[in-house]
């Protein structure tokens, strides 16, 4: 491990001229965050801790101020939860039937009044346990290339193109752990943040950015948390299919930001097979994409950089209420699917929907008595049923509708 490390701060520190950094691509980190050699970066382990070492080299030689409360690092201490469903609580001081986690935050400061929080979680899920969809009975490390050491290279990207701009925000750059486990991290630095937190002025969250489809779909999540959001994603774009979807909530650390009145925006590029398994590797990702959606990203910064505070919106689903199911169908749903239903993008075997013939490329428009329009209906319908239930769904296959029994 310790030679990786070593390796790669070799090439950060040799330059052709003297008091210069030689650039460290996506790539490179990628390379680093996604080896074996951290172990699938599980919280509390030492894979993680190494990652986080890693990560806050990178903001010491890019220039980035410590923003922890011991250096560039902000530990945390928590019981594991043994209802998936509670609320964590988070201790003072660390014991053996606790995990310790580790933030790492990096700061840019242009003696501005408001400050942009930047941020991705740096943790996966090891050697799998009970968030993996890996089904063979060996152990196998979880690198996590795109899951998400892919939003970790981007961020170190943005803050390498920042630190070289003038502008009217300061920068808070933030690798989180404990997103696995439910979002810890970023739950324990908004109620324990290291700067005065209503000078936040939006939050951009990357999570899964490393798979960018030949259509260039890129989605988009809490456009509707500030009104001058849309307008801007729009105005720059020149590269994307934007799918967008107005919520602040969703599966990833900007929900703890926007559940605490900051604008918040969401980039990822979809699910895919290789989700939560071992899979999940470096030589699968898309690196031009990810050069592309920082280059997004950085102009997006841009063009609200002379905006002010943006006004903080709530959006329909204010409540932060997620669907909570027992049971599921066994498929990957296509995130990026901006049709009416729910789209399979893929399928595990013996499962719901297997057995009942489901197709990877169907679109489930129908679940029980509930007629399904997007994906937090499907969810919504979903949460219903139990183990053993038995109902019917209807699929749209090519423009056929299809009728299949299903049993949970």
């Amino acid at each position: 491990m310790k030679s990786i490390i070593a390796l790669i701060f070799l090439v950060l520190i040799t330059s052709c001229k003297q008091d210069t950094v030689k650039e460290i691509s996506i790539k490179d980190d990628i390379a680093v965050l996604a080896s074996d050699a951290y172990e699938g970066r599980e919280t509390g382990t030492k894979g993680e801790q190494e990652a986080a070492k890693y990560i806050s080299e990178r903001f010491k030689a890019l220039g980035l101020q410590p923003k922890g409360t011991d250096g560039y690092f902000q530990v945390f201490s928590f019981k594991p939860k043994s209802d998936p469903h509670a609320e964590v609580i988070f201790e003072s001081q660390a014991t053996d039937s606790m995990i310790t986690g580790t933030n790492v935050l990096g700061y840019i400061d242009n003696n501005a009044k408001n400050t942009i929080i930047i941020g991705a979680h740096y943790d996966h899920l090891g050697y799998g346990g009970e968030g993996s969809l890996y089904r063979e009975k060996d152990k196998a490390i979880h690198n996590g290339a795109d899951d998400n050491a892919s939003g970790v290279a981007v961020l170190l990207n943005l803050a390498a193109k920042l630190k070289k701009t003038n502008t009217n925000n300061n920068y808070l750059f933030m690798a989180f752990s404990g997103e696995e486990m439910g979002l810890l991290g970023s739950n324990y630095f908004v109620k324990h943040p290291t700067f005065d937190i209503n000078t936040a002025n939006y939050m951009i969250n990357m999570d899964m950015v490393g798979r960018l489809k030949a259509d260039n779909t890129l989605a988009v999540y809490g456009t509707g948390t500030s009104p001058r959001f849309k307008q801007v994603l729009h105005a720059v774009n020149k590269s994307f299919k934007l799918v967008e979807d107005e919520s602040g909530v969703g599966p990833s650390d900007h929900t703890s930001f926007y559940l605490n009145d900051i604008p918040v925006l969401h980039f990822f590029t979809g699910q895919h097979e290789d989700y939560h398994k071992p899979s999940d590797d470096a030589d699968k990702l898309n690196y031009e994409g990810m050069e592309l959606i920082s280059d997004y990203i950085f102009d997006v910064i841009a063009e609200l950089d002379n905006s002010g505070k943006l006004a903080f919106r709530k959006t329909k689903d204010d409540s932060g209420e997620m669907a909570r199911f027992k049971v599921g169908l066994g498929v990957v749903p296509d995130y990026l699917f901006d049709g009416k239903g729910m789209r399979i993008d893929g399928l595990r075997e013996d499962t719901p929907a297997s057995r009942a013939g489901l197709l990877k490329g169907d679109v489930v428009i129908k679940l029980g008595d509930s007629t399904i329009t997007d994906i937090y209906g499907y969810m919504r319908a979903l949460s219903v049923f139990e183990e053993g239930d038995r109902t019917k769904v209807v699929v749209d296959r090519n423009g056929e509708k299809i009728e299949a029994d299903l049993e949970f």
